[in-house]
């Protein structure tokens, strides 16, 4: 059914991996099947998570060799743990090392509480189901989907897999309906030269402006859009909220799944809107300079609930997925200062933008132009691209070799994601990016006039 590809031909071809999922059409014993080999993976995941805090307590390695001997002695011990696939289990121990260790990372690298990934936390009964599955866990024949266990799924193929799957992943969301996310090997998908680079740059007002009238992304609006019927639910919801330690009454369990689908929704919109975006700026643009904006602070400031609705992050994921698969050159240009330089002879203004501003006039070559395509312009100007298109901006040369870092490969080979020279990537910034102190490697030139920078108390 599927073609055989080694590991050495997938690297020849510059080959990664992608999700393809599915959705599963479970009957009546197969979803009782599926909540019962949940249940027990429940009980590895929390009997992992109470071994790991007693280690800690006695100051002991609690590894994943250790791990795997609790699960051979639970499942000698325990007849009803034998009744579910060893295979499932195991991969619940594997999720959780690698929880766990990526959580001891952050902490022995130093990263301040609120950017830390948390500790393994227990798994309450109400968890939506997660059962993962290697090659020898599951099978596919005559187009069902059969799980160690005798559990058979149908799926709705919706698209074909273009080769063997390597792993499983079959979940439940919110919504009570199950899916199948088949791990792929796949090959970059190359598209025609044009020759052609935009810099874009991320907003509220817009979601993304970018270098080309034509291809900016207007703030779409969705979750405006159902606010007021999600507003609505959320009011059943409150007025049928049961006591603690009750079950909620079937006008409550309503309210709340009409919630859980109108975010869904939303979020499919939200996706949707950015696919399309990335998949129009990709076939038009050989290399892309991003800025490498982060969005989290705005959910602390009173452009929260717009800053969300623009779903910055959707689409910024949403691009670098497709550059990769496309086989685009992507580089991630560090934000600092990128709405206080000009982009055409590189001066810095004295003091920030107001962000009622929306003009930017610099004073050192008389250019002006909106505040948002100067800073467009200024991710190309970093990036070292050419930004001949933009209207009244030099033509920057060839970058440099020694001023670029390395770019990051990804899994879908091809196209790669380079971290351009700026203010923050200079030598001697932190894990985050971030510097220290005031460092001017790879920042852009200073204008005729322009006064010497002080330093900010």
């Amino acid at each position: 059914m599927f073609g055989v590809v080694t590991a050495a031909e997938r690297q020849a071809k510059g080959a990664g991996y992608a999700r393809y999922t599915y959705r599963l059409r479970v009957s009546s014993s197969a979803r009782a099947a599926l909540e019962a080999e949940w249940a027990r993976c429940r009980w590895i995941w929390n009997e992992c998570v109470a071994r790991s805090k007693k280690a800690h307590a006695e100051e002991e390695e609690c590894g994943p060799a250790r791990l795997d001997r609790m699960l051979t002695g639970a499942r000698t011990a325990n007849a009803w743990l034998r009744v579910g696939s060893s295979v499932a289990q195991q991969q619940i121990i594997r999720d959780f090392g690698t929880s766990r260790s990526k959580a001891l990372k952050d902490i022995k690298a130093g990263l301040p509480q609120h950017r830390r990934a948390g500790m393994p936390r227990y798994k309450k009964h109400a968890a939506n189901p997660t059962l993962n599955y290697t090659r020898r866990g599951f099978r596919l024949k005559d187009g069902r989907l059969y799980l160690a266990g005798r559990i058979s799924l149908g799926v709705v193929w919706s698209r074909g897999l273009p080769e063997q799957p390597s792993s499983v992943r079959v979940h439940r969301d919110s919504l009570g309906h199950w899916y199948a996310s088949f791990v792929v090997a796949t090959t970059a998908e190359a598209l025609p030269a044009t020759g052609r680079d935009i810099g874009i740059d991320w907003g509220v007002r817009e979601t993304a402006t970018t270098s080309s009238d034509s291809h900016d992304l207007p703030h779409a609006q969705h979750g405006k859009a159902t606010a007021h019927r999600l507003a609505r639910y959320q009011r059943m919801m409150a007025r049928r909220k049961p006591q603690r330690g009750q079950a909620g009454s079937k006008g409550y369990r309503e309210a709340k799944r009409q919630t859980a689908k109108l975010y869904k929704k939303v979020a499919r919109q939200r996706q949707d809107t950015a696919r399309k975006w990335a998949k129009k700026i990709v076939t038009d643009h050989d290399r892309l300079a991003v800025e490498d904006f982060r969005p989290k602070f705005l959910a602390k400031t009173t452009m929260a609930r717009k800053a969300a609705d623009a779903a910055i992050g959707v689409a910024k994921q949403a691009l670098i997925h497709m550059a990769r698969k496309h086989g685009r050159e992507l580089y991630l240009v560090h934000p600092a200062h990128t709405t206080m330089d000009c982009a055409q002879c590189g001066a810095r203004t004295k003091h920030a933008l107001p962000l009622s501003q929306r003009t930017y006039a610099c004073t050192a070559c008389g250019a002006v132009s909106p505040r948002d395509k100067n800073s467009a312009r200024v991710m190309l100007v970093r990036a070292g691209l050419n930004p001949a298109g933009a209207d009244r901006v030099r033509a920057a040369g060839p970058p440099v070799p020694s001023q670029r870092e390395p770019g990051i490969s990804l899994p879908l080979g091809g196209g790669g994601v380079n971290r351009a020279p700026g203010p923050g990537r200079a030598r001697g910034c932190g894990p985050s990016g971030r510097p220290a102190a005031a460092v001017r490697d790879g920042a852009p030139p200073a204008g005729p006039d322009r006064a010497p920078r002080r330093g900010r108390r």
